[in-house]
């Protein structure tokens, strides 16, 4: 966790206690299985139950986990990731909600649930990706997803925008008002490097933010369609914009990769 952390350029707190301090238990933080949750922070005014998580930290490392059903087989699984903070603890868990027969059928296309928790058990996050095409012959039919938080509450979407070379989206409120605009590269081939995906104003003029896919290795890159993600954004930016931006990484990597059955990973922006 920590060291992913470094490969972004995040800077990592540092963990070390003064010598004869004695450090009292944190409260709240659970270890299910070995692993450390972040803190339950206190509950705030105006921020939807789950999210009071997202107004202490400005940076989120997303790591999918490695299904070794999937591996074995090519049968596509449901997708799982775990959500960190740059002290590598757990901030929140998401799972795909998907059937069996849209995850083999559709593919990397396919339309989605993914459902996100947090350290209580609570479901805090939902993200819905409805089906569309992504052939820049219908414009008029882009990605979209929807953040609702709570579940049931749109607090946010993400908006494909057609662009003949570049991948770009737009992040909108619950009202549909553009926030801040997302715009990736050219060509999205993670070959032996990261790729990333500015976060800019409404106007592109200024950069907010970044979405980095890292590079995880041949191996991994090649036989697991497990990845690995990175999110900075602006430490007072609005917690629901914050959770849109999440949403925003999860279809930046179902978009470009996730791996089709064919185990070749889209590299263009409208393949």
């Amino acid at each position: 966790g920590v060291a992913g952390a470094r490969s972004y350029g995040f800077q990592v707190q540092a963990m070390g206690v003064p010598p004869g301090l004695v450090v009292p238990p944190i409260q709240n933080q659970p270890i299910v299985e070995g692993t450390i949750w972040m803190p339950v922070p206190p509950q705030l005014p105006n921020c939807p139950p789950g999210l009071e998580y997202l107004t202490q930290i400005d940076q989120i490392l997303i790591h999918q986990q490695i299904e070794l059903l999937e591996i074995l087989t090519g049968f596509e699984t449901n997708n799982k990731y775990e959500i960190k903070n740059t002290l590598g603890q757990r901030v929140y868990f998401a799972a795909e909600d998907t059937d069996c027969c849209t995850r083999n059928c559709c593919g990397p296309s396919r339309p989605f649930t993914i459902r996100i928790i947090d350290n209580l058990g609570h479901e805090v996050i939902t993200l819905q990706r409805p089906l569309r095409c992504s052939s820049c012959c219908f414009p008029c039919c882009l990605q979209e997803l929807e953040v609702q938080a709570p579940p049931g509450t749109p607090v946010g979407y993400v908006v494909q925008n057609w662009h003949p070379c570049l991948p770009k989206f737009t992040i909108q409120d619950e009202k549909r008002m553009d926030i801040l605009k997302i715009i990736g590269p050219c060509v999205v081939c993670s070959c032996c490097e990261d790729i990333h995906f500015e976060v800019k104003s409404v106007d592109e003029s200024a950069t907010v933010g970044r979405i980095s896919k890292q590079w995880t290795g041949f191996l991994k890159e090649a036989f697991t369609d497990a990845d690995n993600f990175g999110i900075s954004f602006p430490m007072d930016l609005d917690v629901k914009m914050k959770a849109v931006m999440i949403g925003a990484c999860f279809l930046i990597d179902f978009m470009f990769f996730e791996h089709a059955g064919d185990n070749k990973q889209r590299t263009g922006v409208w393949q």
